[in-house]
């Protein structure tokens, strides 16, 4: 069981961010909400490295807007149900660092709360996603690279396959978190 001073609730204004939890929506690979109370969360140490890439994207116009954080087990066996693919989704019988609250999937947006474009849309399960594809048009490709440094310079390390996701160096060594493991359920079922 994961004890509540572990996990850090992000949200405003203690974390000046975007929340945008596509897993609380049908608008995800499912085709249904996963979340019936969406929630984000993360381990406190990756809550602040997220607190540093918040405070290196305010100098420039910059906030993020976070679609997926800390991701119960039971919701990566839902996505997993959904789309089997190894190239970007995390086997759950290995666990995903998004289910061991060490990772998250994000985006930037400017002072109008615009998404900078990346080239694809979030959970793009396609090469055009990849932080390298020089397939999608220059701006896209300046914007991954501008979230790209600022994630890492915060102390993030990045997914090759999926331009949003980001997680920490050490992901492996946090245990997985089950909804019952949470301070409130995030599931639509438990």
């Amino acid at each position: 069981m994961v004890t509540g001073m572990d996990i850090v609730e992000i949200a405003p204004p203690e974390f000046d961010v975007d929340i945008a939890l596509a897993y609380a929506t049908a608008a995800n690979i499912t085709g249904q909400p996963i979340y019936r109370n969406p929630r984000c969360w993360l381990r406190r140490t990756a809550a602040w490295h997220l607190q540093r890439a918040i405070e290196l994207a305010a100098p420039l116009g910059l906030r993020l807007r976070i679609f997926d954080a800390l991701r119960p087990t039971q919701a990566q066996w839902a996505l997993w149900a959904a789309n089997p693919d190894p190239e970007f989704l995390a086997d759950p019988r290995r666990g995903s660092p998004h289910s061991r609250g060490v990772a998250v999937d994000l985006t930037l947006i400017d002072r109008d709360g615009q998404e900078l474009d990346m080239g694809t849309p979030f959970d793009a399960f396609t090469p055009l996603a990849y932080h390298a594809s020089t397939d999608v048009s220059l701006d896209a490709q300046r914007n991954r690279l501008l979230l790209l440094g600022l994630m890492t310079a915060a102390g993030w390390d990045f997914y090759r396959n999926e331009w949003w996701h980001y997680q920490l160096f050490d992901a492996r060594r946090f245990a997985l978190v089950a909804d019952e493991d949470l301070p409130e359920s995030m599931m639509m079922h438990r």
